[in-house]
């Protein structure tokens, strides 16, 4: 039975791990002329069923990237009704997950309910049973994975396999500042918390957090690059227009683009970033 893993002292080593300390060269980066970005906006969002063939018990789903029926990876929202709660089942690809509205519970069958609040964060291994269950008037969760397509089979066709979950719940989430992380400027007052990596294509995930009544540019330098809103509201500026985005909305952009996000409420936001490159964020 799986319990909710407190991993402070792993995630601090992984997150030094990735956070060089000395002290950095100056290197010029090339700014991609006229860069390509997108956006999503929450009240955009079209949903479709996650899993038809439950009908109506199948929970919402809408891609943000990629496509959850091909060999590609994904990003997608999972929209639960309140008390929903899944048969026991497994999936044929592993998936990573942050909840941003209401709460959910994923575990093994016969656990007993532990309920993540916005921002938790788990991994869920392919072939383990395991159900999912929501609570709230809105339940949504990112859902993500490196190579579809995503598949719902039933638990006969279970395996042990090496890969074990994660469960970490938003107060368990440990924060780098500007003194720990060369990724962040020193004029910057925001923190980033490093979640997962995958060396097989050099792609990592993390949390970047904006405290209240402050503005950052954030540089992003990979091929790849994606963001969700999971808490709170921020104003991103694409092409002299500024866009109000709440959680559950999406921005994206090609190599060495810069983003400039503002947060003119009280309350902190939390960006979820999945990137094959670094990032930096600046204060301005």
């Amino acid at each position: 039975m799986r319990t909710q893993i407190t991993v402070l002292i792993l995630l601090i080593g992984f997150a030094l791990s990735c956070t060089k300390q000395e002290k950095p060269k100056k290197v010029e980066i090339k700014r991609t002329e006229n860069p390509t970005k997108k956006v999503i906006l929450y009240s955009e969002i079209q949903w479709g069923k996650l899993n038809p063939a439950r009908g109506e018990n199948s929970p919402f789903a809408a891609t943000l990237w990629g496509d959850r029926n091909a060999e590609v990876p994904t990003g997608f929202l999972a929209k639960f009704k309140d008390g929903f709660s899944s048969p026991p089942h497994i999936h044929n690809v592993t998936y990573r997950a942050v909840v941003i509205k209401g709460m959910i519970h994923n575990d093994d069958p016969k656990a007993e309910m532990m309920w993540m609040k916005p921002g938790s964060f788990w991994t869920q291994p392919a072939l383990e049973p395991h159900i999912t269950a929501a609570k709230g008037n809105v339940n949504i969760a990112l859902v993500e994975i490196d190579k579809g397509p995503y598949l719902v089979k039933p638990i006969d066709q279970a395996k042990m396999t090496y890969e074990r979950p994660i469960n970490i719940d938003y107060s368990n989430v440990v924060w780098l500042e500007n003194e720990q992380s060369n990724w962040i400027s020193k004029n910057s007052n925001a923190s980033i918390s490093f979640l997962w990596e995958t060396k097989e294509n050099n792609s990592m995930g993390c949390f970047v957090k904006i405290p209240g009544r402050s503005k950052i540019k954030l540089l992003s330098m990979g091929e790849v690059f994606h963001s969700v809103v999971i808490k709170g509201e921020v104003d991103y500026l694409i092409k002299n227009d500024l866009k109000s985005l709440v959680a559950g909305s999406y921005f994206t952009a090609q190599l060495n683009a810069f983003h400039q996000l503002e947060n003119k409420k009280d309350k902190e936001v939390v960006l979820y970033i999945n990137t094959n490159g670094k990032i930096i964020i600046e204060g301005f």
